[in-house]
Formats: C-alpha cells, sequence, structure tokens
C-alpha cells in the first residue's frame, strides 16, 4: 500500500542544478528516516544525503556544499536540491524511507528511482 513516487530528474549541463521529488502515499502511521541513494554504471549504491523526522542531517563526502536535503512533513515528501552538478553526479537517484505501517510495523521503501545525467 505504500508508494513513493520520485520526479525532478533529468539532463542537465555541469554547473546546473536539479530539483527531485519524493512523495510517499498509503497507509502509514509514521515517517521515520528518509534519504537519497544514487547507482551510477558500475558503481555500488551509495547513501547522498540522509534526513531524520528532526530534521537532522547527513551528506556524502561527495556532495557536501552543493546538495542539499529537505522535507515536509505534511506532505510527505523529501527533496533534493543539487546545484553545481558535475558529471560523476550522474547516476540513477532513489528515494528511500524507513516508515511504520499500522499492524506491521517499520519497514524499508524505496522509490523507482529517477535518471539524473550531468553532461554537455
Amino acid at each position: 500500500q505504500v508508494q513513493l513516487v520520485e520526479s525532478g530528474g533529468g539532463l542537465v549541463q555541469p554547473g546546473g542544478s536539479l530539483r527531485l521529488s519524493c512523495a510517499a502515499s498509503g497507509n502509514m502511521f509514521r515517517i521515520y528516516d528518509m534519504g537519497w541513494y544514487r547507482q551510477a554504471p558500475g558503481k555500488q549504491r551509495e547513501l547522498v544525503a540522509g534526513i531524520t523526522s528532526g530534521g537532522s542531517t547527513n551528506y556524502a563526502d561527495s556532495v557536501k556544499g552543493r546538495f542539499t536535503i529537505s522535507r515536509d512533513n505534511a506532505k510527505n515528501t523529501v527533496y533534493l536540491q543539487m546545484n553545481s552538478l558535475k558529471p560523476e553526479d550522474t547516476a540513477v537517484y532513489y528515494c528511500n524511507a524507513d516508515i511504520s505501517r499500522p499492524g506491521i510495523g517499520v519497514m524499508h521503501y524505496w522509490g523507482q528511482g529517477t535518471q539524473v545525467t550531468v553532461s554537455s
């Protein structure tokens, strides 16, 4: 019943910006930690940024100072503002969230992924 829907990916030139959004919907009791991961071809999936329900954030060293994660709890949505994009940022970006469901408990959920391509 829980679904994460991502949007905002696309093609952008180096130095450009994109803003990713991920909205959770369904039968949920509470959303805890949320985050963004990415996976480039031939690379392992890596954590890009995470944010707790209280707003505490953490970032991969490679994106510090360029990316900003935020959330709107009223909209059950997490965002990733990506500035000063580099070709090495090219990857499929996945939203994830720890969500409790009535009668089930906490589960990990993933979005379908959205492609971000940084190229001239």
